[in-house]
């Protein structure tokens, strides 16, 4: 169980208060708005209205207690930095700061964001690799270099085992686990035979994956 303080009650900081309590943590959300703090009340640890900008609100908080501090600001940049730099200044250990822009994440890196989320931007890219490929089922991004998918077999796959295929030496993938309908089978031995009716969770590169799925 974890320690989560969430500023900002919109959308976003919304939902991460919920799947924060759902995986069984304790979670103390806040926003200067008191019909979005009354939202959550019956789903979180604890909620107030305060003012993220106040040094004083802050210092209040305890912020070295949390885990996680996440500024989930996400309609007025200025308030989303000055909050960002005022945790940090108070002993916050990690802050996941909400961006919308590249330019907004250099400054709240500078200003002490141990970590950007970009929710729509992110989520645009996985619904994209999703619905706007043939050969990819699901996608999540690990790095900006390195992602886990979940794809068809490959035509040329299909009868041959992994050993077959070299599929690590020679496509530079790993195979997580192999699928089949709601029969996931982690981590195949060498000797498995691709089939059809499978579907395969691999960690791979971009450039690699997307060059053995076209």
């Amino acid at each position: 169980m974890k320690s989560v303080l969430i500023i900002g009650l919109g959308r976003f900081g919304k939902y991460m208060a919920e799947n924060m309590m759902a995986l069984g943590n304790e979670v103390l959300a806040i926003d200067n708005r008191e019909e979005r703090v009354n939202e959550v009340l019956e789903t979180v640890t604890n909620a107030q209205i305060g003012d993220a900008t106040s040094e004083a609100f802050i210092a209040s908080l305890g912020v070295r207690n949390f885990d996680i501090c996440v500024v989930a600001i996400g309609d007025n940049f200025q308030s989303s930095l000055e909050t960002t730099s005022l945790l940090k200044d108070y002993g916050a250990s990690f802050v996941l700061a909400r961006a919308n822009r590249d330019v907004h994440a250099k400054f709240l890196l500078r200003n002490g964001a141990d970590r950007i989320v970009y929710p729509e931007k992110e989520m645009a890219e996985r619904l994209a690799m999703k619905y706007g490929t043939n050969n990819i089922f699901d996608y999540v991004e690990l790095t900006h270099d390195y992602s886990i998918y979940e794809i068809a077999v490959p035509e040329g796959w299909v009868g041959k085992s992994i050993l077959e295929k070299r599929v690590r030496t020679k496509y530079h993938i790993s195979i997580l686990a192999t699928k089949q309908g709601e029969d996931l089978r982690p981590l195949p031995p060498a000797d498995h035979i691709f089939s059809r009716a499978e579907t395969l969770i691999i960690v791979g590169h971009h450039k690699d994956v997307r060059a053995l799925i076209r």
